[in-house]
C-alpha cells in the first residue's frame, strides 16, 4: 500500500471475512480504521519532516537577506574613546558588521584586549588607518580620528564607494579661514566643506538623508545649541548679550596621555580651561546665526569636572521682549515635541547629567528670572553619545533609511 492516500477497504464477502470483520468490530477497532491511522502517521511525520526542512530553508534565507541587508562599517580611531563608543553601540546592532577596527598605535593588537568591556565580541584585530583600502569594503566609514586626518585622505573615489561621517571638526566649518584660524592647521580638502552636511538631525534631518559626507557636530555645541536653538530662532533673546557656560567630563579630552588629565590633576578640582579661545566657539556661533538669521556673537567658556562623561550647559541671555514661563515652554514643545532625542523638562525642574550618562538623550530646560529681565537655558548630554558617537550613529540611521533611534533607546545608566 501507498501513502498518498488510498485506504484499501476489507471484503466482506465472504463469511469467514464477514466473521473476522465482525470480531475486529465487536473489539472497536475496524481494520479500515488501522490502516488509515497508520497513514495518517505517516502523513503527519512528513508534514513534520516538510516543516522542519521549510524551517531550516527559511531560516538560511533570512540568514542570507539579513547579510546582505547588514551595513558594512568601518571605524578609523576606533581605539580613542569616541571611536570604542561607536564600537560599543554597533556591536548590540543585529543589522550592522563592523569590518575594520581602526588604530594607527594598536596595529595588529586585537581591540579587545584594549578594551574589555567587549571580550568575545570584538575578537579582530585592529587595522591601520587607511580609508581608501577600507572604502574597498565598507558602506559606511566613521573617522574618530584628530583634526585634519579625515580631510586629507578624503578623495572623491573613496566617497564615490563608501559614506563618511567624520566626529573631526575638518568638515563643521564652512568658512576656511575661520577653521585655519581657530584650529591652526592648512585645510587640506577644501573642495568637500560644500557638501559637507552639518549632522545635527534635528535641525538637518531632510538634508542627512541624502548626504555622503557628514559632518558630526562637537559635544559642546551640540548641547549649546539644542538648549538655545528655539529661542534664537523665534528671536526671543537677544543674542548679543549670550553667554555659555559649560562642564564637561574628563572623556571629552579623548584618551591621550596628558598630564592635566591624569586623575591626580583632575580629583577634587574643577577649572575652567580654553577661555575666551576654545575651538568649538567658532561651530557654535556659525550654527546659532544660520538660526538667527543673522551673525551671532558669543562667550563661551568651558569646564573641566571631575566626572567620566556628561557636559551640562547653562547659558543666559536678555529677553527681547516680555514673555511667560508658559509661552516659553510652548515654543520648546513646539520645536521639539516630535524629536525622540530632545527631552523637554517640567517647570521646576532642572537637568542633570546623571539622567543622560550612557543614553543618546539631551534633557533641556529653562528658566526666566524676571528680576533681571534675562532667561537662563540649561540643557544636558553624555558627551560620548548624543556628543560624538551616539549622534554618529543617529546620522548613520538616517543616511541608510532606517529608524533613527536604531540601536539608540538606551536608557541612561543610573546610579
Amino acid at each position: 500500500m501507498g501513502i498518498c492516500g488510498y485506504v484499501h477497504r476489507v471484503p466482506v464477502n465472504s463469511n469467514t471475512d464477514g466473521e473476522k470483520a465482525k470480531t475486529i468490530k465487536k473489539k472497536g477497532f475496524s481494520y479500515q480504521k488501522k490502516v488509515t491511522i497508520i497513514i495518517a502517521a505517516r502523513l503527519s511525520l512528513m508534514k513534520e519532516d516538510r516543516d522542519s526542512l521549510i524551517k531550516q530553508i527559511d531560516f538560511k534565507r533570512l540568514q542570507a537577506e539579513r547579510k546582505m541587508k547588514m551595513i558594512r562599517a568601518g571605524i578609523i580611531g576606533a581605539t580613542g574613546y569616541a571611536g570604542a563608543e561607536l564600537v560599543r553601540l554597533l556591536l548590540q546592532r543585529e543589522d550592522v558588521e563592523i569590518v575594520w577596527y581602526g588604530s594607527r598605535s594598536y596595529v595588529g593588537q586585537d581591540f579587545a584586549s584594549i578594551y574589555g568591556n567587549v571580550v568575545s565580541l570584538a575578537q579582530e584585530p585592529c587595522k591601520d588607518d587607511d580609508m581608501a583600502r577600507l572604502a574597498q569594503i565598507a558602506d559606511v566609514i566613521f573617522t574618530a580620528t584628530p583634526q585634519g586626518y579625515c580631510a586629507s585622505q578624503m578623495t572623491e573615489e573613496i566617497l564615490s564607494k563608501a559614506k563618511v561621517i567624520d566626529l573631526s571638526a575638518d568638515f563643521r566649518i564652512k568658512d576656511v579661514e575661520v577653521y585655519e584660524r581657530w584650529y591652526k592647521l592648512k585645510h587640506p580638502a577644501v573642495s568637500f566643506i560644500e557638501e559637507a552636511v552639518y549632522g545635527l538631525p534635528e535641525i538637518n534631518r531632510e538634508k542627512i538623508k541624502k548626504a555622503r559626507l557628514i559632518a558630526n557636530p562637537g559635544c559642546y555645541p551640540t548641547c549649546s545649541f539644542l538648549t538655545l536653538y528655539p529661542m534664537v530662532k523665534e528671536g526671543l533673546v537677544d543674542t548679543a548679550t549670550l553667554i555659555i557656560d559649560a562642564k564637561s567630563g574628563a572623556s571629552g579630552a579623548g584618551r591621550g596621555a596628558k598630564v592635566a588629565n591624569l586623575y591626580g590633576e583632575v580629583n577634587e578640582n574643577i577649572k575652567p580651561y580654553g577661555v575666551a579661545s576654545h575651538r568649538h566657539t567658532p561651530e557654535i556661533e556659525e550654527q546659532l546665526s544660520y538660526a538667527a538669521g543673522k551673525p551671532v556673537t558669543i562667550s563661551f567658556t568651558p569646564h573641566l569636572v571631575p566626572m567620566n562623561r556628561g557636559i551640562l550647559v547653562t547659558a543666559y541671555a536678555t529677553l527681547s521682549q516680555p514673555v511667560t514661563a508658559e509661552e516659553v515652554k510652548a515654543v520648546y514643545d513646539q520645536y521639539y515635541r516630535n524629536e525622540y532625542f530632545v527631552r523637554v523638562l517640567d517647570a521646576g525642574t532642572v537637568p542633570q547629567t546623571r539622567w543622560v550618562e550612557g543614553s543618546n538623550f539631551a534633557d533641556v530646560a529653562f528658566q526666566i528670572d524676571s528680576r533681571t529681565g534675562r532667561i537662563v537655558m540649561m540643557g544636558a548630554i553624555d558627551n560620548m553619545v548624543k556628543g560624538a558617537a551616539g549622534q554618529a550613529v543617529q546620522n548613520m540611521n538616517l543616511m541608510f533609511g532606517l529608524p533613527e533611534n536604531t540601536g539608540l533607546r538606551q536608557i541612561a545608566l543610573f546610579p
